[in-house]
């Protein structure tokens, strides 16, 4: 008796999967495997993926391959929407995410979150503490003194907060402009982690993608020169056309950076390409050591395109 209660109880906690890893490692095709098999709706937490408009380059599925299955929490934001400038933050998405995987589970559906922004995954999971909203006029006189002096903010906030600076990388400007303004507006350094809410009322299952090194940098080496040779110039041209400025957050990334670059006559295009590779890679290696960190999840040692890792995963996600 006292066991069929457990089991009842078990069976009414909704499910929640993620699936994490660096970029490259197939977590979009992974994840879809998983929600079209289960019965499940797909949850981004990649920061870039919110954009619209910018899909070459961060490798956003187009809907023709998403077999109809729903996809949460992509092309929500335009540049221009207010967030260009100091992007979404980790606690935006978060507020706007944990409804979202609500409603899924309330209509028997089971969210599948797929990502590789860990710091949205620790949010959304973990919870932030509570910070203070952003005050755009001091937002503006921090930018005016880092475009004076590059590198400045990062050295004022090692001054004021060496411990969050020491988490941000001193080229990071959205963060450090963040980070700062929490500590001169609360004139408190970052409230700790006992403050956070965190997710509460879902079996959840994490499972992490963990590819051979040299075959994922062989994988992203191709990636980066199909991007290109598939329109990403033309894309970043675009985006210009509709009136950024290419000082917004997307232009910050892996690709479209080097992209503007090339469009300004900074950099040829070979060169473009080739930094594009390099700073993937090394961008694929700080997500490895970022996901290390969270708890609890099951690593599958290779890609979520391989039969034989999605087999891995729905035995895991069916348990």
């Amino acid at each position: 008796m006292e066991s069929g209660r457990h089991a009842s109880i078990a069976e009414v906690i909704p499910r929640l999967l993620v699936v994490a890893g660096p970029t490259g490692s197939g977590k979009s095709a992974l994840a879809i495997d998983l929600a079209a098999a289960l019965g499940g709706e797909i949850v981004n937490f990649d920061s870039l993926q919110l954009y619209r408009g910018f899909d070459i380059g961060t490798a956003k599925t187009p809907p023709s391959q998403r077999r109809g299955i729903p996809h949460h929490l992509f092309d929500v934001l335009d540049v221009g929407s207010g967030y260009d400038a100091s992007g979404w933050s980790a606690g935006d998405y978060a507020r706007l995410a944990r409804p979202i995987l609500a409603e899924i589970s309330s209509r028997g559906r089971i969210p599948v979150a797929a990502g590789g922004s860990g710091f949205y995954l620790r949010a959304l999971l973990r919870g932030l503490p509570e910070l203070p909203a952003r005050d755009e006029a001091l937002r503006a006189r921090l930018g005016k003194r880092e475009e004076r002096r590059a590198g400045s903010l990062h050295r004022l906030l090692t001054r004021l907060d060496p411990d969050s600076a020491a988490r941000i990388h001193p080229r990071d400007v959205h963060k450090t402009i963040r980070a700062l303004e929490i500590r001169l507006l609360t004139r408190r350094r970052l409230p700790g982690s006992e403050t956070a809410e965190a997710l509460t009322g879902y079996s959840i299952v994490k499972i992490g993608l963990n590819p051979d090194r040299e075959q994922l940098f062989a994988r992203l080496n191709a990636r980066v020169e199909r991007m290109f040779a598939e329109g990403l110039i033309e894309e970043t041209r675009n985006a210009l056309a509709r009136g950024a400025t290419g000082a917004e957050k997307p232009f910050e990334s892996l690709g479209y950076k080097q992209a503007l670059q090339y469009i300004h006559g900074e950099i040829p295009l070979e060169q473009a390409i080739l930094s594009t590779q390099i700073e993937t890679r090394r961008y694929a290696k700080r997500q490895w050591t970022w996901f290390r960190r969270e708890p609890a999840i099951v690593w599958l040692n290779g890609f979520g395109d391989d039969p034989a890792i999605v087999r891995e995963a729905l035995e895991l996600a069916s348990r």
